[in-house]
């Protein structure tokens, strides 16, 4: 099975859940910038969680630049990781419309968890599908990034009940780790 449709179907997925997102955000009643302020929480958990979409959507892109099978299990764990980033809409509107609330906070922090178990799931069948030779085995190695990232979700979520700035912090600072670029799948297929 060629992996086109796998590629094309997740974008056209990701577009939609990009698309949810912004159709959350509710228009103003009133022509001023004072109208605008309670859409500020809003505005911020629609940006932290466009940088996330944006980030997957990437390295999802190169993940699959460096595989050369994809069958019904690879297809399954691909759905598995979408699972999660389409409920990203929803934890999204919660924690904005609700000022970073802890509890809304912890379960932003849940859909980042599952999110980034889903893509680990996906490498790992991925890399059993391929040679142990192969670029995408290489190039995923131990995945130090995508560890201290899962590491950092599980200590964020209960701090939502503690701090949610610094549970916001902490998902903050994943996103700014994946946002320099991972060049682990480049090197290995240049």
């Amino acid at each position: 099975m060629g992996k086109g449709r796998l590629e094309a179907f997740s974008d056209g997925v990701l577009a939609i859940i990009i698309t949810i997102m912004v159709l959350e955000m509710k228009v103003p009643h009133g022509a001023d910038f004072v109208s605008l302020r309670p859409l500020i929480p809003v505005f911020f958990s629609y940006v932290m969680s466009f940088v996330y979409l944006g980030i997957y959507w990437n390295n999802h892109h190169h993940l699959l630049h460096a595989v050369k099978i994809v069958d019904g299990s690879v297809l399954w764990a691909n759905l598995h990781l979408l699972f999660w980033l389409s409920l990203i809409p929803f934890v999204t509107g919660w924690m904005g419309e609700n000022h970073f609330a802890p509890v809304p906070v912890a379960l932003y922090g849940v859909g980042l968890l599952g999110s980034s178990i889903a893509y680990f799931i996906l490498t790992r069948v991925l890399i059993r599908k391929h040679p142990q030779n192969a670029a995408i085995a290489k190039a995923i190695g131990k995945d130090i990034k995508g560890v201290v990232s899962t590491a950092l979700y599980v200590v964020a979520i209960p701090l939502a009940f503690v701090s949610t700035w610094v549970a916001g912090a902490l998902y903050v600072t994943v996103a700014i780790m994946w946002l320099i670029p991972d060049r682990r799948i480049e090197k290995v297929l240049v």
